[in-house]
């Protein structure tokens, strides 16, 4: 099946580039290219096209608000294409905060016509994104938990991939502000992540940061890997601290799930919660089943609340989620068994 795309981006080279770089691949065609926000939203009306590229950065315009419409009117798979600014970036955060499902650095690829197919791989997995049970009504749920602390545990650990940021938006808007130590790993492009750490603590009680080495655990304190060529794991043992190393891919990432899940089976063991968020693929699954075969409160994302179920789905395949909820009910799971 081929898919359609539509291209919104104000500059002319870039969209001649973006053209070229999809124009390669057989089962993409880019269906309409807009220079603006107006001709955009004609086209995704005319044509529903099942990917939208979008510049967020356009003069004129009010990317975000564009974006904000397309996702209450029209539900699209959207990916950001981001240029190297700081302001750049900072709005990327927000619009993966607001729906959008993957960043592409304009930066990439060398030559400036080609980026070895990064572009068109995350336009195919974007256009396998279902939106559905997205609700508002989710973050109103989630807000509750932040009086439940009946259980609390020592730590909790994280991990998210496609449509990851606007789950975490969520979840996290539902931890006191006084929540255990929690790690997150976010397959995210190292250069966002510092953005997304500021918007999601812009929004949230706890004090959300990048993970450093050897950072010290503190309560109230959330820390997002940096999503370079390192993985995040717990370090420690009577005290504990962010660990980063260097390593290969993971279940195909790095950072991965997998790493971070397995360190704190291995440390933590039942003083923890595992839980594992919309995501394409299975990093995550064989460590939050470390998780709970050592004890740990184990949480995955159910089907309907989810961008994409695969990493979910993979954890619950294996038997690895003792608990399976909506986003909106994750963050009170987290923090009492009788929830």
């Amino acid at each position: 099946m081929t898919i359609r795309v539509v291209i919104v981006e104000d500059s002319p080279t870039m969209r001649a580039i973006l053209m070229n770089r999809l124009g390669k691949e057989p089962d993409i065609e880019v269906v309409a290219a807009a220079a603006n926000a107006n001709e955009g939203r004609q086209m995704i009306r005319e044509l529903d096209p099942d990917v939208v590229t979008l510049d967020i950065e356009m003069p004129g315009m009010n990317g975000l608000d564009f974006l904000a419409k397309i996702m209450e009117l029209r539900p699209t798979p959207v990916i950001i294409v981001s240029g190297s600014t700081q302001e750049g970036n900072e709005m990327t955060a927000r619009a993966l905060a607001l729906g959008a499902v993957d960043c592409y650095a304009k930066s990439g690829g060398g030559n400036g016509l080609d980026d070895a197919g990064r572009l068109a791989q995350m336009i195919r997995e974007a256009a396998k994104v279902q939106f559905s049970a997205r609700a508002p009504q989710a973050r109103r749920v989630a807000t509750e938990a932040r009086g439940l602390l009946a259980d609390r545990p020592a730590l909790i650990a994280i991990g998210s991939s496609t449509g990851g940021v606007e789950a975490l938006q969520t979840v996290l808007a539902g931890f006191p502000v006084d929540c255990p130590p929690t790690l997150i790993v976010q397959h995210i492009n190292a250069r966002f992540a510092p953005a997304v750490a500021r918007t999601l603590d812009q929004s949230c009680p706890p004090r959300i940061m990048v993970a450093e080495p050897d950072m010290p655990l503190k309560d109230g304190h959330v820390y997002l890997a940096p999503g370079d060529d390192r993985h995040l794991s717990l370090g420690g043992s009577s005290t504990f601290h962010c660990k980063l190393r260097s390593g290969a891919p993971v279940s195909g990432h790095l950072p991965s799930v997998d790493v971070l899940f397995g360190s704190v089976a291995e440390l933590m063991g039942p003083r923890a919660v595992g839980i594992l968020l919309t995501g394409m693929g299975a990093d995550g699954a064989q460590g939050l089943l470390a998780m709970a075969q050592q004890g740990a409160r184990t949480i995955a994302q159910d089907e309907a609340t989810c961008t994409v179920f695969g990493m979910p789905r993979a954890a619950i395949n294996l038997g690895a989620a003792r608990i399976i909820a909506p986003l909106g009910a994750i963050a009170r799971h987290a923090f009492s068994k009788a929830a």
